[in-house]
């Protein structure tokens, strides 16, 4: 094999391992049970919080909590993101 079917060999192979990679990371599907980093939680949490909820209302936790669930869920899927969440 000479030295330059080798470094296209090579350079195949490599970008192929690239764009395998990125593929995997930017998949986009939603997969509630796989695990989250600590700036997906975050984000998630300023989406409630944008969305109307307030830990600080306890007295009315399931009504404001089920609430900006619903609003989060339409955006997301208005975003196409996860899909929406029928009640």
């Amino acid at each position: 094999m000479g030295t330059f079917s080798r470094l296209a060999l090579g350079a195949l192979l490599g970008a192929s391992c690239v764009a395998s990679a990125y593929a995997q990371a930017s998949s986009g599907s939603y997969d509630p049970s796989a695990p989250k980093t600590r700036a997906q939680v975050v984000a998630e949490l300023n989406e409630w919080f944008a969305a109307g909820f307030n830990p600080d209302e306890w007295a009315y936790y399931p009504d404001n909590a089920e609430a900006a669930s619903i609003v989060v869920a339409q955006r997301r899927a208005a975003a196409g993101g996860a899909p929406q969440i029928q009640q």
